[in-house]
């Protein structure tokens, strides 16, 4: 890593730190789901920097390559299992599709099973939280009995 200097021509080299750990690449369409303004706006700079392109809204219809969920405690449960199947349906080859929560102890942080028991629900697996701010958490998903060469 580079201090944060973009390197795109690598993809294997990070746009800044946390944002290779998504899994997404350069020239990734990225589509981003539940989106309000007490996202990190840090992150999402981060992944369209390491993309080279802008975040595509819940209401792209065509298929992308990874996504992100913002998920905060109070949205329904049964909404979020939803949400991931919407978003894995329009995933090619799938693509990187994370859960971004407020950290434990921040406002909206869910509790510690609501976003396996979503993400079982939506045929998923859940993967352990990792760290992507000072705030926000990110939980990967993949779809039950597939891997990812991601």
């Amino acid at each position: 890593m580079f201090d944060g200097v973009a390197i795109l021509a690598d993809v294997n080299q990070t746009a800044s730190d946390n944002a290779e750990e998504f899994g997404f690449r350069a020239g990734d369409l990225v589509q981003e789901w539940l989106w309000d303004d007490d996202v990190d706006d840090t992150i999402r700079e981060k992944i369209e920097t390491l993309t080279g392109e802008e975040l595509a809204d819940e209401e792209y219809g065509s298929a992308v390559d990874g996504a992100v969920i913002w998920w905060r405690d109070g949205d329904d449960e049964d909404g979020l299992s939803d949400t991931i199947m919407d978003a894995y349906a329009v995933l090619g080859q799938d693509g990187p599709l994370w859960v971004l929560t407020p950290k434990p102890g921040r406002e909206g942080a869910p509790g510690s099973n609501t976003v396996q028991n979503a993400a079982k629900t939506a045929g998923m697996n859940a993967s352990t939280p990792l760290t992507v701010s000072d705030d926000w958490n990110g939980i990967r998903l993949r779809a039950f009995g597939k891997s990812s060469n991601r």
